[in-house]
């Protein structure tokens, strides 16, 4: 790790000031992430600027529309168990306590969990070439052990995948990000926020240099009553999704009226095809309906050598998880699947 220096920002303002100020400057929230990648001389910083003193976005606030509004400095933890999301946004809920530990779960911010990096071996490796850690240099990957990598929205700059678990359930929720920089606030479509790797796989998200996180914000609408989130992962206790799924639908006389679904473990960032939810609207919930869907969202998905089952496991987890969310109890602890 670097030498850097330290400052608590006393409001938004001074944080941004200070983030426009180099390249070199970073924000530090919970720290469950960029602290990691300091260790490891992935990323360096000349000044960490701590928000966490900053009032005003570590509060849940109710719309008078009836959307939500989650401050970016609400922990995992504190969103999770919060009884305006279990009640109203289960899926949210289930989702977070799917990902990392109850530890990092009480640290880690909302506004940092959608801007994790890569658990990619070859990004955390100095020692080999990452074009996500340094533009040009090659991806080791794709010739390399690449099993838990991507199979949809890759090229051949980067096979890395997003591992955020919660932000696999905002994708499907279609939640919008709010931001604050130097040239004001904007409000970005939850979908246009991360990014595939096009010709610069170094950027993950649509931020500017200058922008912090402020907010969350989830529609009214929140798939309470027919929801599910399958991660398939390695161990069960605090691993990165190999494949997930997480889909909330509303039925309506026995069909499908609005469904959402959203992968994840499976490209670089929650992977959503409108085709496929069009497709199964007016439908009634079947297996035989899902199997199509789930041929619609992995149109083209292309594995590698140690990821090609991925495609087959990513079909059937959709299936599965689609069928789980006709009975959101049989998730509980306990429970009878009723598959």
């Amino acid at each position: 790790m670097n030498n850097f220096s330290y400052t608590q920002a006393a409001d938004l303002q001074q944080a941004v000031s200070l983030l426009k100020e180099t390249e070199g400057n970073k924000i530090l929230a919970g720290g469950t992430n960029l602290i990691d990648l300091m260790k490891y001389f992935v990323t360096e910083a000349d000044m960490l600027i701590d928000i966490n003193k900053i009032s005003g976005f570590r509060e849940l606030t109710e719309q008078e529309d009836g959307s939500v509004q989650l401050g970016a400095l609400m922990t995992n933890a504190e969103t999770a168990y919060h009884p305006v999301i279990e009640e109203r946004y289960p899926l949210l809920s289930r989702t977070i306590l799917a990902g990392a530990s109850a530890q990092i779960r009480n640290m880690a911010t909302n506004g940092g969990n959608l801007l994790q990096r890569t658990r990619c071996y070859y990004f955390y490796d100095s020692d080999v070439p990452c074009n996500k850690r340094e533009p040009g240099s090659g991806c080791s990957a794709i010739n390399g052990y690449n099993r838990i990598h991507a199979i949809l929205g890759h090229n051949e700059n980067c096979i890395a995948v997003f591992p955020s678990d919660m932000c696999v359930a905002l994708a499907a929720l279609g939640a919008k990000v709010h931001v604050t920089g130097a040239a004001g606030e904007r409000i970005i479509p939850f979908e246009e926020f991360h990014r595939l790797p096009g010709d610069a796989p170094e950027l993950d998200n649509t931020l500017q240099k200058d922008e912090i996180i402020t907010g969350i914000e989830l529609p009214a609408e929140g798939f309470a009553e027919n929801y599910s989130y399958l991660k398939l992962r390695d161990r069960n206790s605090y691993a990165f999704a190999l494949v997930s799924v997480a889909a909330g639908f509303t039925l309506e006389n026995g069909t499908i009226r609005e469904i959402a679904i959203a992968l994840g473990g499976v490209a670089h960032k929650p992977w959503r095809v409108k085709e496929a939810e069009d497709f199964l609207k007016g439908k009634e919930p079947s297996r035989e309906n899902f199997s199509s869907a789930a041929d619609l969202i992995l149109a083209g998905a292309k594995g590698f050598k140690d990821n090609e089952f991925k495609v087959g496991l990513a079909k059937r987890a959709i299936i599965r998880n689609c069928m789980m969310a006709l009975n959101p109890e049989s998730q509980r602890p306990g429970a009878k699947p009723s598959l």
